[in-house]
C-alpha cells in the first residue's frame, strides 16, 4: 500500500520540480533581461553622444538609415514565432522526434528565403541613389559602404535567426539572456576601443557585424550542450509545411506591418528631410527602444506557459496571468513616460545636445500609445498560442497602412514632427483595435483588465507626477542636478507604489528581487 502511494506521488513530484525549475528560469531569466536592458540604457547614456561626437551627426544619421533598411528587409517572416509556437506544443506531447524534423524543415526554409533577401539586397544597392536623392554625393557614396557590410552579416546570420525561437521553446532563457549580455558588452568594449583610436563609421558597423557572429556561435553550443535536439536535416513533408505556412503567412504580415513604422520611417524621412532629421528620429527612436524593452522583457517568456493554458483551454488564467504580468509592466513603462514626461527636455539637452529640441515631442508622440499597450502584452502571447494571428494581422495592416498614408504628406511638409504625429496615430488604432479583439473574440475581459491595472495604479502614478514637477522647478541643468532628482522621484515613487498601489504578492516579489543575494 505504501510503495503503491509513493508510485502515485512520484509523477506528481517530478511535475512539482519541473514547474519549480520552469519558474526558476522565468525569474533568472527576467533578472538577467532587466540587468541587460540596465547596462544598454547606461551605455547609452555614455556611448550614442559620443559616438555623435566622434563620427559626426551626419554619420550617425547614416548609420541609423542603414540600420533601418536592414532591419526593414531582413526579417524572419514569421518563422521564429512558428518554431516556437510548435516546440512548445511538441514538447507538451514529448514527441521529441516531431521538434527534430520540424527543425530540419524550418532550417531549408530560411536557406532559401536566404537566397531570395541576397537577390533583393543586390536590387536596393543598384537604386539607391535614386531612392535617397536627400543625401549628398559623399553621403551616399557611404551609406552604399555601410550598407555593403550591413548587408552581408544579414545574409550570412539570417538562417541563424531560429535560434532564439529554439531556446525559447526550450525554456533555456537563463542561457538565452546571458547570450544577449555577452553580445552587448562585446559591441560595447569594441566600439569603444575604435572611437578611442579615432575609427569612423565603418568600423562601428564591422564590430557589430562581429559580436553577432559571435553570439550566434555561443547559442549554436548552448543548444547542443543544453538540449536533446538533433536536427532532421532530410525531413520533408508537404502536410507539415502547409500546416506551418497556415501559421508563418499571418505572422509575417504582421511583421511586414512594423517593418512599416520605424524601419520604414528613416527612410521616408530621407526622401522629404536631411540625414540631421533623421539623426533625431533615431534619437527619439533610441529612447522609444528602451522603454520598449524594459517593459516586454519577459512577455516572451511566458508562451510555453501560455501554451499550455490554451490546450487547457483556460481562459480565466490567461486573464489572472494578463493582469499579473501587466501591472508589472506597468510599473516600469508607466515610471519611464512619467519622467521622460516631465524631465525629458532636461535630459536630451544634456544628452545629445542643444541641436535635439524636437527628439521631446517626438519621444512623447511614440510612448504615449506603447504605455497602453505594452501591460497587455500577454494577450499577444494568447493570440499565437491560440492561432489567431490572422485576425490580428488584419489589424496590424490597418496600422501600417495609417502610417504610410499620413507619414508621406505630413514628412514632407512638417518634417519629423509630422512623421511622429502619423506613427501615433497609427499606434492608437492598433490599440484600441487589438482591445476590441481580446474583448470581444478572445474572451478576456478588458474593462476588468483596465480596472486591474491602470485604474488602482492611478494613484500612485498621479502623486509621483506631482512630485516630480514640483522637484523640476528647481532650476539645476546639469546631470548631477539631475540625477539627484531621479533618484529622489525613484524613492519616492517606491515608496508610494509599495503603500497605495503594490498588492501582497508584488511586494513579495519586488522585495525578493531586491534582497536576492
Amino acid at each position: 500500500m505504501a510503495r503503491s502511494l509513493q508510485r502515485s506521488k512520484a509523477p506528481e513530484v517530478l511535475l512539482s520540480k519541473k514547474i519549480v525549475s520552469q519558474m526558476s528560469q522565468i525569474k533568472q531569466g527576467a533578472i538577467l533581461s532587466y540587468f541587460n536592458l540596465g547596462l544598454n540604457v547606461l551605455i547609452g547614456l555614455v556611448y550614442t553622444p559620443w559616438m555623435i561626437s566622434s563620427i559626426g551627426k551626419a554619420d550617425y544619421g547614416l548609420y541609423t538609415l542603414a540600420m533601418s533598411i536592414i532591419g526593414l528587409l531582413a526579417f524572419d517572416f514569421g518563422l521564429g514565432n512558428a518554431t516556437t509556437k510548435f516546440i512548445c506544443e511538441y514538447l507538451a506531447h514529448d514527441r521529441q522526434d516531431k521538434v527534430n524534423a520540424l527543425l530540419g524543415l524550418v532550417f531549408k526554409l530560411y536557406l532559401a528565403l536566404d537566397a531570395l533577401i541576397f537577390l533583393v539586397f543586390m536590387g536596393v544597392y543598384i537604386f539607391l541613389p535614386d531612392i535617397y536623392e536627400g543625401l549628398t554625393v559623399s553621403e551616399m557614396g557611404a551609406f552604399k559602404v555601410v550598407f555593403i557590410i550591413a548587408a552581408c552579416y544579414c545574409i550570412l546570420s539570417f538562417p541563424f535567426i531560429p535560434l532564439n525561437g529554439i531556446l525559447t521553446g526550450y525554456e533555456k532563457f537563463v542561457q538565452l539572456k546571458s547570450c544577449d549580455l555577452f553580445q552587448r558588452i562585446f559591441i560595447v568594449i569594441t566600439m569603444a576601443i575604435c572611437l578611442i583610436y579615432g575609427y569612423g563609421l565603418y568600423a562601428l558597423v564591422i564590430v557589430n557585424s562581429a559580436a553577432g557572429i559571435i553570439t550566434i556561435a555561443l547559442k549554436l553550443l548552448v543548444i547542443k550542450s543544453k538540449t536533446p535536439l538533433k536536427v532532421n536535416i532530410r525531413f520533408w513533408d508537404n502536410a507539415e509545411l502547409k500546416r506551418i505556412f497556415g501559421f508563418v503567412i499571418w505572422v509575417t504580415v504582421i511583421a511586414l506591418s512594423q517593418r512599416m513604422i520605424f524601419n520604414i520611417a528613416p527612410s521616408i524621412l530621407g526622401i522629404f528631410a536631411d540625414s540631421a532629421q533623421i539623426a533625431v528620429l533615431g534619437v527619439a527612436i533610441t529612447i522609444e527602444g528602451y522603454t520598449y524593452l524594459f517593459a516586454n522583457a519577459i512577455s516572451g517568456m511566458f508562451l510555453p506557459r501560455v501554451s499550455k493554458m490554451v490546450a487547457g483551454k483556460d481562459v480565466s488564467a490567461v486573464q489572472k496571468l494578463m493582469v499579473r504580468v501587466g501591472r508589472l509592466q506597468l510599473f516600469i513603462c508607466g515610471f519611464i513616460f512619467i519622467w521622460f514626461a516631465v524631465f525629458g527636455r532636461e535630459f536630451i539637452n544634456l544628452w545629445v545636445g542643444p541641436g535635439y529640441s524636437a527628439v521631446y515631442l517626438c519621444t512623447l508622440l511614440f510612448l504615449i500609445p506603447i504605455v497602453i499597450q505594452l501591460p497587455q502584452e500577454i494577450g499577444i502571447t494568447y493570440i499565437i498560442a491560440a492561432n489567431k494571428v490572422r485576425t490580428q494581422s488584419y489589424i496590424y495592416i490597418g496600422m501600417a497602412a495609417i502610417n504610410l498614408v499620413l507619414a508621406i504628406p505630413l514628412s514632407k511638409f512638417y518634417g519629423v514632427t509630422g512623421l511622429a504625429v502619423a506613427i501615433f496615430t497609427a499606434f492608437s488604432y492598433r490599440t484600441i483595435a487589438l482591445d476590441l479583439m481580446f474583448h470581444k473574440r478572445m474572451g478576456l475581459n478588458m474593462i476588468v483588465f483596465f480596472r486591474d491595472t491602470f485604474g488602482r495604479l492611478l494613484l500612485p502614478f498621479a502623486l509621483t507626477t506631482i512630485i516630480m514637477i514640483l522637484s523640476n522647478l528647481i532650476p539645476v541643468e546639469s546631470w548631477f542636478g539631475l540625477i539627484l532628482k531621479s533618484i529622489v522621484a525613484t524613492v519616492i515613487f517606491s515608496i508610494v507604489l509599495m503603500t497605495f498601489g503594490a498588492n501582497k504578492e508584488e511586494k513579495t516579489l519586488i522585495k525578493s528581487i531586491i534582497f536576492r543575494r
